[in-house]
């Protein structure tokens, strides 16, 4: 049976991979930075003999190793990991200060690095290979003039660059790397706003739902002839631009 990591998972995008997973009969290891919001999170889910979760932040390398530690000692092997752990937010170029910079450095880049060097790692122990699926962003084929949002934008920019790297490097040991580039999604991340406003900036002319992530990461997590590949779920926002 399949176990899957699934980092930033207590909410949002995050909670509906977990779920996916989860429905399509996977053992599932769930991770978020607050423990009691975590905890409530894996019990709604159900499944409580197929779900484990580690409370911490990816940003530190211990995260990465317990979540591993955990997926081994619960259900005995790890073959999927999902980097969904991360933060947005939006902010002029020239006010971006040092520490904000360093912290989506820190959170969307460096916390992803960690958390799969220790998962590759437990992989080639395995010998059977497995899959990496990242979570990027469409603003880093396309950005938006009303929306700037460099230090966010360049942290991810960096998650698809390793995709690509890592499918290379990682393919002689049978593990595939892809990423989701999601457009606009209905999630806790736009707080009170009314996210329906920029359902026009996609030809479908709609927001997605986070569902359809979780759709497009459980395709990638099981296509074994698919590695390197970042696939857009959109609703044609970057296809539609002017």
């Amino acid at each position: 049976m399949t176990t899957a990591l699934i980092t930033g998972s207590s909410s949002g995008i995050g909670l509906d991979i977990a779920r996916a997973f989860l429905e399509s009969g996977a053992h599932v290891v769930l991770n978020g930075r607050d423990p009691e919001r975590l905890a409530k999170a894996a019990a709604g889910l159900g499944h409580p003999e197929r779900t484990a979760w580690v409370a911490g932040s990816i940003a530190e390398r211990e995260t990465g190793e317990a979540l591993v530690r955990t997926a081994l000692e619960r259900f005995g092997r790890v073959d999927v990991l999902v980097n969904n752990a991360g933060t947005f937010a939006s902010k002029p170029f020239t006010d971006v200060t040092e520490a904000e910079l360093d912290g989506f450095l820190t959170g969307n880049l460096k916390g992803t690095y960690l958390t799969t060097q220790a998962v590759v790692r437990a992989l080639r122990a395995q010998g059977e290979g497995g899959s990496i699926v990242n979570i990027g962003t469409v603003l880093v084929d396309h950005g938006l003039a009303g929306f700037p949002a460099s230090a966010p934008v360049v942290s991810k920019a960096g998650v698809h660059g390793l995709t690509t790297s890592l499918a290379a490097e990682l393919a002689a040991d049978g593990i595939r790397v892809n990423l989701v580039s999601p457009g606009i999604i209905r999630t806790p991340l736009h707080g009170g706003a009314d996210v329906d406003t920029f359902g026009g900036l996609a030809l479908l002319n709609r927001v997605g739902e986070t569902s359809e992530i979780a759709e497009a990461v459980l395709y990638l997590a099981g296509a074994g002839f698919v590695t390197g590949h970042a696939l857009r779920v959109d609703g044609g926002h970057v296809t539609g631009r002017s």
